[in-house]
């Protein structure tokens, strides 16, 4: 259970560092405004906004990544937890597919890790 529990926990790192890179760096870009389903306007104009919440995500990832790393538990709980704060937020203010995207990964990692102990 320890094996995939390290699995899940990277795959929420992985995610993040995917959000990272399409808020920081794709936000104005095809891809960026596919997945949001924004137009070139709004994506022009809030591209600061998008770039602070990217660097966020990279927060988590490398909490996340510490966490693996040291093998500590109680950082990848920490981490996994506030990936679902934000996905939680994030599916009462934006979209309730965050549930799926961002929440859900994060329950079922840190379900594994507890698990694993």
């Amino acid at each position: 259970m320890t094996v995939v529990a390290g699995v899940l926990v990277g795959l929420v790192a992985a995610l993040h560092a995917y959000f990272l890179v399409l808020e920081m760096f794709l936000w104005t870009k095809p891809a960026g405004l596919r997945t949001f389903g924004n137009d070139p306007e709004f994506a022009e104009a809030s591209k600061v906004l998008a770039a602070n919440q990217g660097l966020y995500n990279g927060f988590l990832v490398a909490g996340l990544v510490w966490g693996l790393a040291s093998d500590q538990d109680d950082v990848k709980l920490f981490f996994l937890g506030c990936v679902v704060v934000a996905g939680l937020y994030g599916a009462l203010t934006v979209s309730r597919r965050i549930l799926l995207v961002q929440a859900l990964p994060a329950v079922l990692a840190g379900a594994a890790v507890l698990l694993a102990r």
